[in-house]
């Protein structure tokens, strides 16, 4: 640790920036949402890999269509999908489905509080289950996404390379508010998205697990999407149909539709694919 600060002064600076600058307003932060473990687990999944301002019109159209981890259970996949068109990475819709399957099955439609539970439900990772765990029941877990990353580096690695997070955990568990993790984590967040606003470099670029962003235009994780979008507007089409519509070579389409269906998120039909029910 070479940034020569304390513990106590960098924890006066992320509070005293949150009583000033914290993003109070967030809905998901409001009490009918922090004290309902769905919203929160809805909220921790949208908000893994998308920015703030799209989850703030996202986020509240579907806590209406699917209230309930029960509703969202019951649900068509076309209809969550459907729901999710403009989040991006579209098996996050698919995974959140199959959560609340979980559990409503295992757990009656009560969402555990044990973040290895949590991490066991489909696609939620070491870091989403601390996340869910500190603002659905305010457990003291440490954890670490970008934006605490972000703001450790900052603060105590300035000057340093390829920063591990094992050596970020250990601050994050020094630091770690236990009386108070909720709003702790809140105040750590914010800060960090002040720094991706401000910082001349982005300060994740010292970590060791910083890899450049590939460019999703052309990318494969494009055309999934675009395959999706097209069965979810027009119902079933075969490979031959979509190729046509997306203006891409038939076997590009083809082999994505193959994963598709192996993910189970399409099946073939007499008609071509569409969306599974």
């Amino acid at each position: 640790m070479n940034g020569g600060m304390s513990i106590n002064e960098f924890k006066r600076s992320i509070w005293s920036h949150y009583r000033t600058h914290g993003r109070h307003a967030l809905l998901w932060r409001k009490p009918a949402h922090v004290h309902d473990p769905y919203r929160i687990f809805v909220s921790e999944v949208m908000l893994q890999q998308t920015q703030v301002s799209r989850v703030e019109v996202k986020y509240p159209q579907f806590i209406k269509q699917f209230p309930t981890f029960r509703a969202l259970a019951r649900a068509r996949t076309s209809e969550v999908l459907r729901a999710w068109q403009g989040m991006g990475y579209n098996r996050r819709a698919l995974n959140l489905k199959r959560a609340a399957e979980v559990v409503v099955r295992e757990y009656r439609g009560a969402l555990p509080r044990d973040p290895a539970l949590l991490y066991a439900l489909p696609g939620i990772g070491a870091a989403t289950a601390g996340s869910i765990a500190a603002f659905a029941f305010n457990a003291p877990i440490p954890f670490i996404e970008t934006n605490i990353r972000r703001v450790f580096i900052h603060f105590f690695f300035p000057r340093a390379k390829k920063v591990r997070d094992e050596t970020i955990m250990a601050l994050v568990r020094k630091t770690l508010d236990t009386e108070n993790p909720r709003e702790w984590y809140y105040a750590l967040m914010d800060y960090g998205t002040h720094l991706a606003r401000i910082a001349p470099k982005n300060p994740n670029r010292k970590s060791a697990r910083y890899r450049k962003q590939p460019a999703f235009k052309g990318s494969r994780r494009a055309l999934r999407g675009a395959i999706l979008k097209s069965l979810l507007k027009e119902g079933a089409m075969n490979g031959a149909a979509l190729a046509h519509v997306l203006q891409e070579p038939r076997e590009r389409v083809e082999s994505v539709l193959e994963e598709l269906c192996a993910e189970k998120f399409i099946v073939k039909g007499r008609k071509g694919f569409s969306i599974a029910e």
